[in-house]
């Protein structure tokens, strides 16, 4: 982190054992645009295909189980090797390492559209999700090694930022797509976007390693644990809504995911030369920095997700309308990705983390106030304080993970920082979604009958539950008008309970973290291992 942020009396010295980036090669803020592009590409690819399935189920005959795996598949193989293209990109160069993932996140985006079957679809998101998982983390082992410490937390805010504009304006670019050329186009544009970031990088980025690495044994039986620990866990947590939280399944796949987790702990404090260094997380502002990028990417993709389902569903706009209609978010997030790397470096992250949290708190809150006709004024301000909060949380959680590892880790503590990212999202969505389909379940009939719907209607439409979960009123044209209009009405209103509900455990959970930075985060150590 930050010289001022650490309280320590001057910036520490790059180590010797860390190589120097030199020549045309070594100006920091070029090497900051071309990482931004690879960043844009898979950030805009991972919320760009929620608006695609639709059409990607209808053109290739896909189930609802198909189109699940089109995501998770992306998910799951990016989950599992984060931190192991981290700590190949800490050892044998970071530059190789992100040119290799984004060529490879080029030609599988390519592939996606050329597959022509369902089969193909699942298959190169898989491969997508791999080379994303070498690109990612050593976006942030780079400028760790080329960013002085007092100029890292603001290149971090601006990283923020291009993560979070790509992230929110997938559902604007995705819907325009769709709806103006087709559904292969939205993995279409990853080309272009590719081969501009290939060209610059390959002019721009310096090659930085940790030199000392040279000769280690690298450590095979802590890829294999830490991959099938993380896929375990996330597997579980994707498949949570439709197996049930409760059953046997989940609770097993999840339960042996963090066993394996546990072993692989122990198993890494008890060798030389570890994936993933356990003494990393001896800095406290490290580990609540971790927590806190998992809980600020649960509340954002959750709520990016059942929000979409209310534009479009309940209050039927189109995916391009609904997207402008989050453009606040997006922009909100540009102010607040470098305001907050600003306000980390002078005061630390005790201030900014909790003030981010808040913020989400606050919108979730607000949101409690919504109804399926509410007017967009209600709209547009819980839009702002959740971008400023995530804008400003990104930039100081990813600040306090990899301003507070050894440069030599650097893409380590990236991936560390980009799996708890995904597995936080991963989480939000599924465990939002399940929120919300409880509590449809349990009060759709009641609704249907104050809407006026009879009673044997109502229990008859209640099986309509999981439609009615994504804000889809289960009627038909040969219903009546008056039994039409009461059935959506109820049926939306059943919708608006589950997303209260949804809300609101959401702004809880943020309060929860906002006291987590401020009684865990309170001086933030000089960065251990320098």
């Amino acid at each position: 982190m930050p010289s001022d942020v650490l309280n320590s009396p001057a910036p520490p010295a790059r180590p010797v054992h860390e190589e120097q980036p030199r020549g045309r090669r070594a100006n920091p803020w070029l090497t900051l645009v071309a990482v931004a592009f690879g960043l844009f590409m898979v950030g805009l690819d991972g919320s760009v295909v929620s608006i695609a399935n639709p059409e990607i189920g209808r053109d290739l005959n896909a189930s609802t189980a198909d189109l699940q795996w089109v995501t998770n598949s992306y998910l799951l193989a990016l989950a599992a090797a984060l931190i192991l293209g981290g700590k190949l990109g800490d050892r044998f160069g970071r530059r190789t390492f992100y040119l290799v993932g984004v060529a490879g996140f080029t030609v599988a985006s390519v592939a996606i559209g050329l597959s022509g079957s369902i089969e193909g679809v699942i298959a190169f998101r898989a491969l997508q999700g791999f080379f994303g998982a070498l690109l990612m983390p050593n976006t942030l082992g780079m400028l760790r090694a080329v960013f002085p410490p007092k100029k890292f937390g603001m290149a971090v805010g601006i990283w923020a930022m291009v993560s979070s504009v790509s992230t929110a304006l997938g559902p604007i670019v995705g819907g325009l797509l769709v709806e103006h050329v087709n559904w292969e186009s939205v993995f279409y544009v990853n080309a272009p976007i590719g081969v501009l970031a290939l060209v610059f990088s390959i002019i721009v980025l310096p090659q930085s390693r940790n030199t000392t690495a040279t000769g280690e044994k690298f450590d095979i039986p802590g890829v294999v644990l830490l991959a099938l620990g993380l896929l375990a866990v996330v597997f579980g947590v994707v498949k949570g809504e439709t197996w049930g939280w409760t059953s046997a399944g989940t609770l097993g796949t999840i339960i042996a995911g963090v066993l394996i987790l546990l072993l692989f702990g122990r198993y890494e404090t008890r060798i030389a030369h570890p994936l993933l260094p356990m003494r990393l997380f001896r800095n406290p502002a490290l580990t609540i920095g971790t927590v806190i990028t998992a809980l600020n990417f649960f509340v954002l993709l959750g709520m990016i997700f059942f929000v979409m389902l209310y534009l479009q569903n309940v209050r039927g706009f189109t995916p391009v309308q609904a997207g402008v209609r989050t453009l606040p978010l997006s922009l909100a997030s540009v102010v607040a990705s470098p305001l907050g790397a600003a306000l980390t470096q002078k005061f630390g992250p005790r201030l900014t983390m909790p003030l981010g949290m808040t913020l989400q708190a606050a919108a979730c809150f607000a949101m409690l106030g919504w109804g399926a006709n509410s007017s967009y004024t209600a709209m547009w301000p819980p839009f702002i304080a959740l971008g400023l909060g995530v804008g400003m949380v990104m930039a100081s959680s990813s600040d306090a993970i990899v301003g507070n590892a050894p440069v030599k880790d650097g893409g380590v503590a990236g991936g560390l920082q980009a799996t708890a990212l995904q597995i936080g999202g991963a989480l939000g969505t599924s465990v939002l979604v399940s929120l919300i389909s409880s509590r449809v379940g349990s009060t759709l009939t009641g609704e249907l009958t104050s809407s006026r719907v009879p009673a044997d209607a109502a229990h008859g439409l209640s099986e309509a539950k999981d439609a009615v979960a994504m804000g889809v009123a289960p009627v038909s044209d040969g219903m009546p008008a008056q039994l039409r209009s009461a059935v959506v009405e109820g049926s939306h209103q059943a919708f608006m309970n589950g997303v209260h509900t949804a809300v609101l455990v959401s702004g809880l959970l943020c309060l929860l973290g906002a006291l987590l930075a401020v009684a865990g985060v309170r001086r933030s150590p000089e960065a251990i291992g320098h």
